[in-house]
């Protein structure tokens, strides 16, 4: 290779990864997108001087396959209730990570879970409050891999149990207070990119796509999700205070296989 054209190619690869690097702006063209899919040409402010919605992750994740996500949201007193949140991973194979709704027996919009990275990306969490404003919180994190990552089991070991739950409610000391509750779920959520190590070939998709949690009528937490959330997929919210029944939850996969479960 000539020294012209070896400097062309060192420009080009320079020139790709300045492309790849989103952190210096939000503005990326890839949220642009989905901004438009999501909400057309809606107004969406930043919340970045209000604090109002909390994202806590890591900057950096110690494992791009099960990245902790925390969305907290603290109104002002004349704020219209939150009631579906948006969560969006721009680099992800599908930046649409996950579209949770709080219904009336929910105690607010508060929301814990796992996710998948693929590459250095903005997350951002979208608000949808009940008087149709949105409000953003976004934050850039460094992980990589996390969607092509190969599973420690293989398949058949990854599928036993599938779709089996497991449910943690811990009751506050306040009895006033929301209660806080942890749905966990038995389910390979295959992303499609992972190679297994010993066939050496790609497990295919298959992962939750519905959950819905109620108690009685009421409408407590809703998910519309893919596989960017991570394997044996895991939900804590919160349940509405001074109101007994029975929490019943309905699971739906890719493959329209449903699972049910209750808990007292």
């Amino acid at each position: 290779m000539s020294r012209v054209l070896s400097i062309l190619y060192l420009l080009l690869i320079a020139l790709s990864a300045a492309a790849a690097d989103d952190s210096a702006s939000p503005d990326t063209e890839i949220w642009r997108k989905v901004r438009a899919d999501l909400f057309g040409d809606r107004a969406i402010t930043d919340d970045a001087a209000t604090g109002r919605i909390v994202l806590e992750m890591p900057a950096r994740a110690a494992d791009a396959a099960v990245v902790p996500l925390a969305i907290r949201v603290r109104p002002a007193p004349n704020d219209a209730p939150t009631k579906k949140l948006y969560v969006v991973i721009d680099r992800n194979p599908s930046p649409i990570a996950g579209i949770f709704e709080f219904g009336e027996g929910s105690g607010g919009p508060d929301l814990e879970t796992r996710v998948r990275i693929e590459e250095y990306t903005w997350v951002r969490v979208i608000a949808e409050r009940a008087d149709g404003t949105l409000l953003i919180a976004q934050r850039f994190i460094k992980a990589a891999g996390g969607c092509s990552a190969p599973a420690g089991k293989s398949l058949a070991e990854r599928l036993a149990g599938m779709g089996q739950m497991k449910w943690r409610i811990d009751p506050p000391a306040d009895p006033s207070a929301p209660v806080s509750v942890q749905l966990m779920i038995r389910h390979p959520n295959n992303s499609g990119l992972a190679m297994d190590q010993l066939t050496h070939l790609y497990d295919p998709p298959y992962y939750v796509r519905n959950v819905r949690v109620t108690r009685g009528d009421e409408l407590v937490f809703a998910a519309d999700v893919d596989f960017s959330i991570s394997e044996n997929p895991a939900f804590r919210f919160t349940l509405r205070p001074g109101k007994t029944g029975v929490l019943r939850a309905k699971v739906v996969d890719s493959n329209d296989r449903a699972f049910e479960s209750s808990a007292p």
